[in-house]
């Protein structure tokens, strides 16, 4: 590309259009949709590839640690590399790791694969704030709020898509459909994605021993983190453990029965461009308290949805939406906030933003399947209602009166 070409096409921070940002909402969605492809297939993958029952946990957990180590390590890049350059190789990335995963006969071939996709996955992490730098100030969180529900849908839809797939045809072809789509992908956004040249000029060693300093000295940082910490894990340890209650005895529900139920949680993708608004308005604050009240009020209520009747049914579905409502706001707040720090840090802030808030949702799951395994659903939905609960204390200790922008977002 011409000097000329690059300056012509280089973003722009006064504008970004209605398509493009669909573009940027469905990218998120399609990219962020391999890290969750894997939870639904484990059972098929095991068997045909021949996992022992101890191992057959890696094929989620590879991802899931592939993603935090690309949050940590590839994102910050976003800081120091042309970022349209960067999404595109991730995103090629992802698409050769989808079809070594299909072409799989071993489980060390699919757990290379599966990290490898955790790795590339992080390219959502490199768009969302991309479109934040081509958002104007006064609109950034409608933007990210847009972006975001793309990636959710992506996120809650992607469970669903791989059962009926897999059921129709194999889990092979899961991985082949998805790959192909990352092709495609890759295509579009060569056409339409701007130019973005970081101004950065530090090395990587020092891109990254700079994180360090965000993470000791940001405040907002810190705090909103920790909030969507408590919120995401509450969600991963809601999503982890419903499916054990649905398939159990009370309910008996099927796969397909199973990841019906999974599409009620995509109506929390509409809270997105909701919560975004409110945070351009300055209402990050009740935002975020609604968000947090939502997420406990949501294990309330499926503390009445255990008996398997078509009440419980709908009651677990109503918890469902609630509490994807309160962790989609108060993840929208969040960026808008972190985002709003430093422009230059970006990519290192979301980073470590989201590498905080997905620790909390490792440790939801993995404590969410150890109270199933111990009370069942009523012990499990209590521990599941201390996550929103602790992060609400600890944002009720924030100073009323000693607010900033960038406390607020």
């Amino acid at each position: 590309m011409s000097l000329s070409t690059a300056t012509r096409k280089t973003v722009a921070p006064q504008a970004i259009s209605p398509l493009m940002t669909f573009l940027f909402a469905a990218a998120c969605g399609l990219v962020a949709a391999n890290l969750y492809y894997g939870q639904p297939l484990a059972g098929p993958i095991s068997a045909s590839l021949g996992f022992t029952p101890a191992a057959t946990g890696l094929i989620v957990t590879l991802t899931q640690i592939g993603y935090g180590l690309g949050l940590l390590l590839i994102v910050p890049l976003g800081d120091l590399l042309e970022n349209r350059r960067l999404v595109l190789t991730l995103i090629a990335v992802s698409a050769v790791a989808l079809v070594a995963a299909g072409l799989s006969s071993t489980p060390a071939m699919f757990l290379l694969a599966s990290l490898s996709i955790g790795l590339a996955s992080v390219a959502v992490q490199v768009l969302v704030p991309f479109a934040a730098h081509m958002a104007p100030d006064a609109i950034r969180g409608r933007v990210v709020g847009n972006v975001m529900s793309g990636l959710l849908c992506g996120i809650m839809l992607a469970r669903p898509f791989a059962s009926f797939v897999a059921e129709a045809t194999s889990w092979h072809m899961v991985y082949f459909l998805t790959a192909a789509a990352m092709v495609v992908l890759v295509v579009i956004l060569r056409a339409k994605l701007p130019v973005r040249v970081p101004h950065t000029r530090l090395s990587y060693g020092k891109l990254l021993a700079s994180m360090a300093d965000l993470a000791l000295h940001s405040r907002v940082l810190q705090r909103r983190a920790l909030y969507q910490a408590g919120m995401f894990g509450a969600f991963s340890l809601f999503w982890t453990t419903t499916p054990l209650l649905l398939a159990g005895p009370q309910f008996g529900l099927t796969q397909n029965g199973i990841a019906l139920f999974a599409l009620a949680g995509a109506a929390g993708a509409v809270a997105s461009p909701i919560a975004g608004r409110l945070a351009d308005r300055g209402l990050t604050r009740a935002a975020s308290t609604l968000a947090m009240l939502l997420g406990m009020s949501a294990f309330l209520i499926s503390q009445f949805a255990t008996d398997g009747s078509l009440t419980a049914l709908l009651l677990l579905t109503a918890a469902a939406i609630l509490l994807d409502f309160g962790v989609t706001t108060n993840l929208v707040c969040g960026q808008r906030a972190v985002y709003a720090i430093s422009a230059e840090h970006r990519s290192r802030l979301n980073g470590l933003y989201m590498a905080t808030f997905f620790t909390g949702g490792a440790i939801g799951s993995a404590v969410g399947g150890w109270a199933y395994a111990t009370g069942g659903w009523t012990m499990t939905a209590w521990i599941g209602f201390c996550f929103p609960a602790l992060a609400f204390l600890l944002f009720l200790t924030e100073g009323f009166g000693r607010q900033t922008v960038s406390d607020v977002g």
